[in-house]
């Protein structure tokens, strides 16, 4: 489940390296809406936002994206996530309306606790659309079962107590905290933060995990890319995280 920052690196190019993850063999994606106080992201996420900012992108024209995106027959699951600040902005009803009608399936409000998001999840309810809740590994089973209780879609488990960005390796723990979070609920459960490597997704998978998002070193891949190659580089990226490819090795035993 990859992750872009709509309008990153400009509007136009959005929704050509959206398909370039689908190409890659994404199975879902998530589109950022750029927000000015992203505390949940760590440099990258924040970088791709002030770049997209800097160029005027609202929440309204990321609505205008998910619907360039199906009407460019784009079939798989797209959620918008963000920050509520823009949502509240823009008229929550209306806001939720019009991504359904755009042709999304989803929602993420990263800052709106679930205790206060009775108003917001019954409109997604109405329109046909998931808001999906994020539980931080330092949740309490009481916690957990509260938000499993309120969740539809998926859970999307945060592997760290900490903000976005590509790491090395799973932290500890995470298993357990996965175990906890299953004995609540029979929805898909999705890991984020931090989440960079094929090996990183494999490990999910064997802990019992649905779902992958790789956000930050995607956007580390579009950063480095040739402005003429960013679509290919981040679908041969996707292509190694899905298995698709396999990174070539030399050898270095003189034969080859």
């Amino acid at each position: 489940m990859p992750f872009l920052t709509a309008g990153y690196p400009d509007l136009a190019a959005t929704p050509a390296l959206v398909e370039a993850l689908v190409a890659g063999g994404a199975d879902m994606v998530e589109l950022g809406i750029p927000f000015s106080d992203p505390l949940a992201d760590g440099v990258t996420i924040q970088r791709a936002g002030l770049t997209a900012l800097e160029q005027g992108v609202t929440a309204g024209d990321c609505l205008e994206v998910v619907r360039e995106l199906r009407s460019r027959g784009l079939e798989i699951p797209i959620l918008l996530m963000g920050y509520y600040n823009p949502i509240l902005a823009y008229g929550p009803e209306a806001f939720v309306a019009d991504l359904a009608a755009a042709g999304g399936d989803g929602l993420i409000a990263v800052d709106l606790p679930p205790e206060e998001s009775e108003e917001l999840r019954g409109l997604c309810r109405a329109h046909g659309l998931d808001l999906i809740y994020l539980l931080a590994p330092t949740s309490g089973s009481e916690r957990i079962a509260k938000v499993a209780a309120l969740a539809s879609g998926f859970l999307y488990c945060v592997s760290v107590a900490g903000v976005t960005g590509a790491r090395t390796e799973l932290p500890p723990g995470l298993s357990d905290f996965v175990r906890e979070v299953r004995a609540s609920t029979d929805l898909p459960l999705v890991v984020g933060f931090g989440i960079s490597q094929r090996e990183h997704i494999e490990a999910a998978a064997a802990m019992g995990l649905d779902g992958a998002v790789v956000g930050s070193a995607i956007i580390n891949v579009i950063e480095r890319s040739d402005t003429y190659e960013k679509a290919k580089k981040v679908r041969e990226y996707v292509e190694v995280l899905t298995g698709h490819r396999r990174i070539n090795t030399r050898r270095h035993d003189g034969k080859g």
